[in-house]
């Protein structure tokens, strides 16, 4: 493995000789410097049983340490079953609390590094997973393959060189007798079987016994014309197949899908016309594990040129020289009077028309009418504010930029982008959206998000910070972590938060049922609402995170079907969108639902996990569930609490399915009443929050 930039809980070398891997791990001190011990586990997957690795030398590099972590593989392999995976954590005494926070890599290649032991036909081999942590697998022989070059012709033709390894070949009793390519469609199940060209092999590391495990190269040419028949688009997926001979028997093995692990850049498009009609041609990869495919569809002219400069538009709208431009016209206009009956209002990066802007926006629609109110929208969630009859502007529109400007006030339940200079005669209300319970700001001491590093999103956020003029405040708790972590010095509004006046007023049957109607659910089953936060470290691309669903919706139906439903809110930062149509009747969507408030109201029981949605709901005096799964690595990696949430959640703490329907029918056999300890949760975070927040919030702001 080639070592690379330090980061924190990262593999930063690999190495196997001797029969003993050793790992180099980079951690930071800081996330070291509490800790009263630590060391290297292994923890079997399946019955998390741990081993502890030997730390074999510490160096200091900079703010971090490189520790030489050794793991002695054959006790491993001979008690190890096929099908096991141990994965890596570094364990910390903190407190005297055991926090274990798996160790990260994003190799692909670490494959390479495959500890063989023909005895038994098995092997041992380390591996990123899919979320992008380190593992070590015990399986039968596999055979793994990459791509490092790869290219369209004008002709048709794709072609490709790259390496593939499979460890047992350190045998010299193994003989290659052909190496071939598998392309199969999405269409039907044709294979193609492409001969390919086999270079030599090179040593690569170091196996037992003084074993090598050689990487061979490979090189071919997939003709692509004989296979353009549609109407349909075509996925082909690659494969690798080796035929091997050992003591005069011949097996064949198939590797997975073929992964393309270049960095060079490549023609990943091709037109041709090969009758009266073009096609085109496309490679592609998948996200997180690379694996090639090449699609072959229509092609349409005029689609396509939309298509590019859609793009090329989007790209220069969001180019740092329209930021330029903005940024000047910013400070112009801002010289201009102020309309002091404009305000404008913004929810989730214009995402949604929710949360306390909403609620204040509706207020004084109603009882400040003289006030022009107008939202600030993404132009992909207009048609929502269009359909309600609520007047807006496309965020970042020439329209925008004047109302902007012009504004005497600006209502937000997020930031605003950096390069937006805020005019002196702006009046800048940061209503903030959640009771912290993980840290925030500059009290957060790693920051894992896509685009940034932890130094840079601090001067940001508190950049960004600075241009408020008041900030709204849920209870006293809360005025005391907003004021420290976003050095908030200006006036603090503490009157518990305008969005949940809504769970006060609309806390009625009629209501209730009423949005039951319009939602199509049924009224005679009772409804658990799942609305979990998002991960920092888990995403596409900058503003677009992933979310992996780790309860078993089966077995939730059918043990709990009969009599409940669960509906679904995922944070509005996760990008996917959930398949929910096998548990058609049981689990329903809501994740494009603007505002979860009526989602609360219709809700028996609400599930979640770190969201601060459980500080809101508790407004409704109902129970409450976390699933708190990846409890450890969220507490001890990704933000860490303000509290001991494990002590303090005002419900119960489940990892597991099976914990979730136990602790469901727990519930519904004591009548789903709470217990003591709620009224103490209730009274600290929710004793301002009557019904009355939102007026408070308005009779101090607005008073021209």
């Amino acid at each position: 493995m080639e070592a690379g930039a330090l980061k924190n809980r990262n593999l930063y070398h690999i190495s196997f000789e001797n029969d003993m891997y050793t790992m180099v791990v980079s951690l930071k001190e800081l996330f070291l410097r509490d800790a009263e011990s630590y060391s290297f586990l292994l923890v079997n997957r399946l019955t998390d049983e741990e081993r502890t690795m030997e730390i074999r030398e510490v160096r200091p590099s900079g703010e971090f340490l490189l520790f030489y972590v050794g793991l002695s593989t054959i006790d491993y392999m001979l008690q190890s079953i096929e099908g096991e995976v141990w994965n890596v954590y570094i364990l910390r005494q903190v407190d005297s609390i055991p926090m274990r926070t798996r160790i990260r890599t994003r190799d692909l290649k670490l494959t390479r590094h495959a500890a063989v032991f023909s005895g038994n036909q098995k092997m041992l081999y380390p591996a990123a997973t899919k979320k992008g942590n380190l593992s070590y697998y015990v399986t039968a022989y596999k055979l793994f393959s990459f791509i490092e070059e790869i290219e369209l012709l004008k002709q048709g033709q794709l072609t490709f060189a790259g390496h593939f390894h499979f460890p047992p070949l350190c045998d010299n009793g193994y003989i290659i007798k052909q190496v071939r390519m598998l392309i199969k469609n999405n269409l039907n199940d044709e294979v193609i079987s492409l001969p390919i060209s086999l270079n030599a092999g090179k040593d690569s590391e170091t196996t037992d016994s003084g074993k090598m495990v050689k990487e061979f190269g490979f090189s071919g040419t997939f003709d692509v014309l004989p296979y353009l028949e549609l109407p349909n688009q075509k996925f082909f997926k690659f494969y690798l197949e080796l035929e091997h001979e050992r003591n005069g028997l011949v097996e064949s093995v198939q590797s997975s899908r073929i992964r393309v692990t270049t960095n060079k850049p490549y023609k990943n498009k091709l037109i041709l016309k090969p009758n009266s009609e073009k096609i085109q041609l496309r490679i592609k990869t998948t996200k997180d594990s690379k694996f090639l495919s090449l699609s072959v569809g229509k092609y349409n002219f005029k689609k396509e040129v939309s298509t590019t400069l859609k793009s090329k538009w989007v790209k220069f709208r969001r180019s740092n020289v329209l930021q330029k431009v903005y940024k000047k016209m910013f400070k112009l206009l801002g010289h201009r009077p102020a309309n002091k009956k404009l305000v404008m209002f913004e929810s989730f990066l214009g995402k949604q028309y929710s949360d306390s802007p909403r609620a204040i926006y509706e207020y004084m629609a109603k009882h400040h009418p003289d006030y022009r109110l107008i939202w600030s929208v993404d132009r992909a969630y207009s048609k929502m504010f269009e359909e309600k009859g609520i007047p807006y502007v496309r965020r970042f529109s020439v329209q925008w930029l004047f109302l902007m400007t012009g504004a005497k006030y600006w209502v937000n339940n997020s930031r605003f982008p950096l390069w937006i200079p805020k005019p002196k005669h702006t009046t800048y209300l940061q209503t903030w959206h959640g009771t912290p319970l993980k840290r925030l700001a500059a009290d957060m001491e790693e920051v894992h998000m896509p685009g940034t590093n932890t130094a840079k999103y601090k001067e940001n956020f508190l950049k960004e910070a600075s241009n408020w003029d008041y900030l709204v405040s849920p209870n006293a708790y809360s005025s005391e972590i907003f004021a420290r972590a976003f050095q908030f010095n200006r006036k603090m509004i503490e009157s518990g938060y305008p969005r949940n006046d809504y769970l006060h007023q609309a806390n009625n049957e009629k209501t209730i049922n009423a949005l039951k109607n319009k939602f199509n659910l049924p009224e005679d089953k009772k409804i658990i609402l799942y609305a979990p936060t998002w991960r920092d470290n888990q995403f596409y691309a900058k503003g677009k995170y992933k979310f992996d669903l780790e309860m078993d919706l089966n077995q939730m139906r059918d043990e709990l079907g009969d009599s409940y439903i669960v509906i679904m809110r995922m944070h509005y930062l996760v990008a996917e969108n959930m398949d929910l149509s096998p548990y058609e009747g049981f689990a329903y969507d809501f994740s494009h639902l603007e505002d979860i408030r009526e989602l609360y109201l219709i809700s028996d029981i609400l599930m979640t996990d770190y969201s601060s949605v459980f500080f809101d709901y508790a407004n409704l005096r109902r129970p409450m569930i976390f699933f708190v799964y990846d409890i450890e690595d969220y507490r001890d990696n990704l933000r860490g609490f303000y509290f001991n949430f494990e002590e303090k959640a005002p419900g119960l703490l489940t990892k597991t399915t099976d914990e979730i329907i136990a602790e469901v029918k727990r519930l519904e056999a004591a009548g789903f009443e709470l217990d003591e300890s709620f009224e103490e949760f209730y009274n600290k975070f929710c004793y301002l929050e009557s019904g009355e927040s939102t007026k408070r919030v308005v009779d101090e702001v607005f008073q021209d």
